[in-house]
C-alpha cells in the first residue's frame, strides 16, 4: 500500500485504480464507495490481454484493483478537486492522487514511474472498459424501468404484428445469451460472436419502425377538429406512445449490449483499434439519441397544440378538455422518464386544465360557447340543449373548486 490511486474519466464515468485498500479508503473519504462498482476479475484481466503491454505492466496491473462509478452531481466535483487533466486520448482525463508524508487529506501528486496512466495502451484499454461499464449501467437502468412499467417487452413487440419488429425478440435472446457468456468467462469467443454480429440490422430496422410510427402518431394529432374527437385520439395516443417508448428503450438496451460485445472483441482481438471503435460507437449513440429526441419533441409539440384546441371552449366541453390534458400529461411523464434513462435533458412542464369558473370569466371562452351554440341552433339543435350542456359542465365541478371561488 503506497497511499496512491489513479483516476481516469471518460466524461461518463470515473475509474479509480490502485491498491484495493487505498481505492476503498479514497472513495470512502469522498462518500462515494457505495456508488462504485468493483472491477476485480474479468474487467482488470482484460487489460492483461493487451499484447506487449503484459510484459511491461502486467505484474503492475495484477497487483491493483479498481472501482468504477457513474459521473453524477455527487461525483463530478472530483474533476476540479483533484485537477484531472486531459490525456492524449480524446475525451479521457486522468490524475494521480495520494497522501504524501504525514498529510491526512488526499491531493494530486506527481505520477510515479510505475503509473499505468503513462502507458497509452493501458489508458486506451481502461477507457474501453469504462465505455462498457457506462453502457451496462444504462442497460441496467432501462431493464429496471421496463420491469417497473409492468408490461413484458416481448409481449408489446409481438402485439405490433410487424415482421421487422418481431425479429427483435429472437435478437434479444441471442444478445442476452452472449452477454451471459461475457460475464461468465470474461471474453467473447468466436462462436458466440458469430451468433450476434449480424443482429445490428435487426435492431436498426426495429428502431426505424418506431421512428416512423412516432411520425404517424404526430400527424394523427392534427386530424381531429371537434373536441370530443380530440379527447378520443389523445386517449389512444396515451397508450400507443407508451408502447413506442417501450420498444425504443428495448432497442437502446440491445444496441448497448452489442456495443459492449464489440468493445470486448476489440480489447481481446485488436486492441490497436479499440480507441477508434470507442469513439465511433459514442458518436453513433449520440446521433441516435438526438434523432429520437427530435421525433419525440415534434410529437409533444403537436400534442400541446392539440391541448390548445381543447382549451378553446371549456364552457361547453369541460370533461373532454380535462381528458385531453390528462392524456397529454401522462404521455409527457412517460417521455420525461424515457429521456432521463438516456441522459437527455427535458424541459417539459405539465399542462393545467382550465377551470370552468375561470373560463366563465374569459370573454373569449364566452364568445366561443355562444358561437357553437349558435351553430347548433342554425343546424336545428335546440338552443336549450346547449344551455343544458353548459349547466351540466358547471355542475360537474368539484365542491373544492366551488369553494375556492366563493
Amino acid at each position: 500500500m503506497d497511499n496512491k490511486v489513479q483516476l481516469i474519466s471518460d466524461g461518463d464515468g470515473l475509474t479509480v485504480i490502485g491498491d484495493p485498500t487505498d481505492v476503498e479508503h479514497f472513495l470512502a473519504s469522498e462518500g462515494l464507495l457505495s456508488l462504485s462498482k468493483d472491477l476485480v476479475g474479468p474487467r482488470l484481466a482484460a487489460l492483461l490481454r493487451i499484447g506487449a503491454v503484459v510484459a511491461r505492466a502486467g505484474s503492475e496491473i495484477a497487483a491493483h484493483s479498481g472501482r468504477w462509478l457513474k459521473l453524477t452531481e455527487e461525483s463530478a466535483h472530483l474533476y476540479k478537486k483533484y485537477g484531472l487533466m486531459e490525456s492524449k486520448l480524446p475525451g479521457i482525463s486522468h490524475a494521480m492522487v495520494g497522501k504524501p508524508g504525514a498529510i491526512k487529506s488526499w491531493l494530486q501528486v506527481a505520477e510515479g514511474p510505475g503509473s499505468l496512466l503513462a502507458n497509452p495502451a493501458i489508458l486506451s484499454g481502461a477507457a474501453g472498459i469504462m465505455a462498457q461499464l457506462a453502457l451496462q449501467h444504462e442497460m441496467s437502468e432501462i431493464k429496471s424501468h421496463l420491469a417497473a412499467i409492468g408490461k413484458k417487452v416481448d409481449d408489446v413487440i409481438r402485439a405490433q404484428k410487424d415482421a421487422e419488429l418481431g425479429r427483435m425478440v429472437g435478437a434479444g435472446i441471442d444478445i442476452e445469451s452472449a452477454m451471459t457468456v461475457l460475464e461468465g468467462i470474461g471474453r467473447v469467443d468466436d462462436d458466440t460472436w458469430s451468433t450476434v454480429q449480424g443482429r445490428t440490422h435487426t435492431i436498426t430496422d426495429a428502431l426505424g419502425w418506431v421512428l416512423r410510427r412516432l411520425d404517424a402518431l404526430a400527424e394523427r394529432m392534427e386530424g381531429p377538429t371537434k373536441i370530443g374527437e380530440l379527447a378520443k385520439t389523445a386517449k389512444e395516443m396515451d397508450s400507443e406512445v407508451r408502447e413506442s417508448l417501450i420498444v425504443l428503450a428495448r432497442c437502446f438496451e440491445l444496441q448497448g449490449a452489442l456495443d459492449v460485445l464489440r468493445l470486448e472483441r476489440a480489447l481481446d482481438k485488436s486492441p490497436d483499434e479499440l480507441e477508434g471503435l470507442r469513439h465511433v460507437l459514442a458518436v453513433d449513440r449520440q446521433r441516435r439519441r438526438e434523432r429520437i429526441s427530435q421525433k419525440i419533441e415534434d410529437l409533444m409539440a403537436r400534442m400541446h397544440a392539440a391541448a390548445g384546441k381543447a382549451n378553446s371552449n371549456v364552457l361547453l366541453h369541460l370533461p373532454a378538455h380535462r381528458a385531453v390534458v390528462g392524456s397529454i400529461n401522462r404521455v409527457g411523464i412517460a417521455v420525461e422518464e424515457f429521456h432521463e434513462l438516456l441522459g437527455i435533458e427535458s424541459g417539459r412542464h405539465s399542462l393545467e386544465a382550465t377551470r370552468w369558473w375561470d373560463a366563465a370569466r374569459d370573454p373569449g371562452q364566452l364568445k366561443n360557447a355562444a358561437v357553437e351554440a349558435g351553430r347548433k341552433a342554425a343546424a336545428g339543435v335546440v338552443v336549450v340543449g346547449a344551455a343544458a350542456a353548459l349547466w351540466a359542465n358547471r355542475s360537474a365541478l368539484t365542491g373544492e373548486e366551488r369553494g375556492e371561488e366563493e
